[in-house]
């Protein structure tokens, strides 16, 4: 019997487990993959408090190092189902059956990518998903921000601020962003790639250039660029918490109040999971709201 299980090892779950144990519960986290989730893909994060620069691996391995003093990780594990019996959480892993007191989905999301040669290939290597986290190692060059919603908008005109020569590329002649961030890119003077999609990334050891197809006449050009951000949206990993009765937005984000606490009464959300800004810092802070509402319950 564990007090608490959490799922998912990125930055929320690593921090509710250090909480957790801390607060002298008996702590489980559990994940399908290797700990640090998609911070491991970050090849540099230079706005985590206390490290100027540091890479995402490096990041996600002091973490779990400190993790590991107060809660257990198993890694690998996938959980397929969590139910809730009178007073506890059964866990269904690959490996047993996990009885815990509560439990915190910290499964976080996966960033949508394009089904376009040379996306997975050049990823770290001028393919990014992050303006925020890769932005700085393109000022003064040339990239491409691919979307046309508000965190494509938002991530052009961020980029443009600190000196990055950005395009816009959307599959539509009209953006989805709102009126204000429309007014702002035309009064940033941001180029706009109507009704384009990407056909491939091209390049050598790095990103050289962007092939793009006009999808109302097929025309194709090439445009030569050291960069490409995708900002095409997040998926939320929230089924199993949906199979499990929490509640989620029109999203699929899992709704929480201000202790993290979702519509199951013991079960918890931190992280990317919960939607908003997703940030490393967030993440964190979540994580140590959910362990530290769970302490009050339990102790």
């Amino acid at each position: 019997m564990y007090d608490v299980v959490i799922i998912g090892a990125g930055p929320a779950g690593l921090t509710a487990g250090i909480y957790a144990g801390r607060a002298g519960l008996n702590a489980l986290i559990i994940d399908s993959k290797q700990v640090g989730g998609t911070v491991n893909n970050a090849p540099l994060i230079e706005n985590y408090p206390a490290f100027e620069a540091i890479e995402g691996m490096k990041l996600i391995e002091m973490m779990a190092s400190q993790t590991k003093k107060y809660a257990e990780i198993k890694e690998f594990t996938p959980v397929s189902e969590v139910s809730k019996t009178k007073d506890n959480f059964i866990i269904k892993t690959s490996d047993e059956d996990i009885e815990a007191k509560k439990v915190i989905f910290a499964t976080g999301t996966n960033v949508r990518s394009l089904d376009a040669p040379g996306i997975e290939e050049y990823a770290g290597r001028g393919v990014s998903y992050c303006a925020v986290c890769d932005g700085n190692f393109f000022v003064d060059k040339e990239v491409l921000v691919v979307g046309g919603g508000n965190s494509a908008a938002v991530e052009a005109l961020y980029l443009n601020r600190i000196g990055v020569k950005c395009s816009l590329v959307h599959r539509r002649d009209k953006l989805r962003c709102d009126a204000k961030l429309q007014k702002d890119l035309e009064d940033n003077n941001i180029k706009i790639y109507w009704n384009s999609e990407v056909k491939s990334v091209n390049g050598d050891v790095f990103v050289e250039s962007a092939t793009l197809i006009n999808n109302k006449t097929n025309e194709e050009i090439t445009v030569d660029i050291n960069g490409i951000f995708l900002s095409i949206g997040h998926d939320p990993n929230s089924q199993l918490a949906q199979s499990s009765g929490v509640e989620c937005n029109e999203y699929g984000y899992i709704i929480v109040d201000e202790n993290m606490a979702t519509s199951v009464e013991g079960a918890y959300a931190a992280g990317d999971v919960t939607g908003g800004i997703k940030q490393i810092t967030v993440a964190t802070a979540q994580g140590a709201i959910a362990s530290s509402d769970i302490q009050s319950k339990l102790m």
